[in-house]
C-alpha cells in the first residue's frame, strides 16, 4: 500500500509539472509557428546508419522536400531522422529536430535550423501534428508504429486535417498493409480507413502529391 506522504508529494510535484508542460507547449508554438513554409513531419527509425538504404531514402526525402519549399520536421536524433534533417539542411531548407530527453538512445544530430529540446512525449507528438501539412512514415520501429497509428486514427475520429499520410517504401510496410487488409476482413476497421494511408516508392512521389494539396 502506498503511504499518504508519498502520494501528497507526488500530487504536489504534479502541480509544478503542469508550468514545465506549459512552458514546453508555448516554446514549441512560438518555434514552428513563425517558420513561414509548410512543414513535413517524417518519422523512422534513429538505429539506421548511413550504410542502410533506409538513411539514403530519408536523405532523398529531406532534400527533394527542401527544394520543393516544404521543411521538414523529425524527432531531431540519429538514423533515419538525422538522413531526413541532413538532406533538408544541405539542400539550405527548414530542418526541425523535435528533441526528446531519454535516458539513452537519443542524441541530437547536428542538421537542425531549429531545434528543441523536449521531456515531455505528448508535447512532442502534439508539435510533430499541429504545423504539418503531410506526414511521411519510412522505415522505422515501435516509436514509428506509434506515431503512425496515432496520425491515421486523428485523422480517422476528424481531430485533424486529413493531411496526406505517406508510407515510403512498399516492401518494408508490406506486412503491416496486409494485417490492415485483415483487419478491415474481420470488420475492426472500417474499409475507408485504409485510404489513409498511402503506400510509396519514390521521395520524389511523396512531393508531388503534396505539391498538390498545399
Amino acid at each position: 500500500m502506498v503511504k499518504k506522504p508519498l502520494i501528497d508529494q507526488l500530487h504536489h510535484e504534479d502541480a509544478w509539472r503542469l508550468f514545465r508542460i506549459l512552458a514546453e507547449f508555448v516554446e514549441g508554438f512560438e518555434a514552428l509557428g513563425e517558420i513561414g513554409v509548410p512543414l513535413v513531419s517524417v518519422f523512422g527509425s534513429a538505429r539506421f546508419g548511413e550504410e542502410h538504404p533506409a538513411y539514403a531514402l530519408g536523405y532523398r526525402l529531406g532534400k527533394a522536400l527542401a527544394e520543393a519549399g516544404f521543411g521538414v520536421v523529425t524527432g531531431g536524433g540519429g538514423g533515419v531522422m538525422e538522413a531526413v534533417n541532413r538532406g533538408a539542411y544541405e539542400a539550405g531548407g527548414v530542418s526541425v529536430g523535435l528533441n526528446i530527453e531519454l535516458p539513452h538512445e537519443q542524441k541530437p544530430n547536428p542538421y537542425q535550423t531549429h531545434a528543441l529540446s523536449l521531456r515531455y512525449f505528448f508535447v512532442r507528438k502534439v508539435l510533430f501534428v499541429r504545423y504539418a501539412v503531410g506526414f511521411v512514415f519510412l522505415p522505422g520501429g515501435l516509436g514509428t508504429l506509434d506515431e503512425l497509428s496515432e496520425v491515421l486514427v486523428l485523422i480517422q475520429t476528424a481531430k485533424v486535417h486529413p493531411f496526406p499520410v505517406f508510407a515510403l517504401d512498399r516492401a518494408y510496410w508490406r506486412g503491416l498493409l496486409s494485417w490492415l487488409e485483415f483487419l478491415v476482413e474481420r470488420g475492426a476497421i472500417d474499409p475507408e480507413d485504409l485510404k489513409l494511408l498511402t503506400p510509396l516508392d519514390a521521395p520524389e512521389e511523396v512531393v508531388e502529391r503534396l505539391k498538390r494539396v498545399s
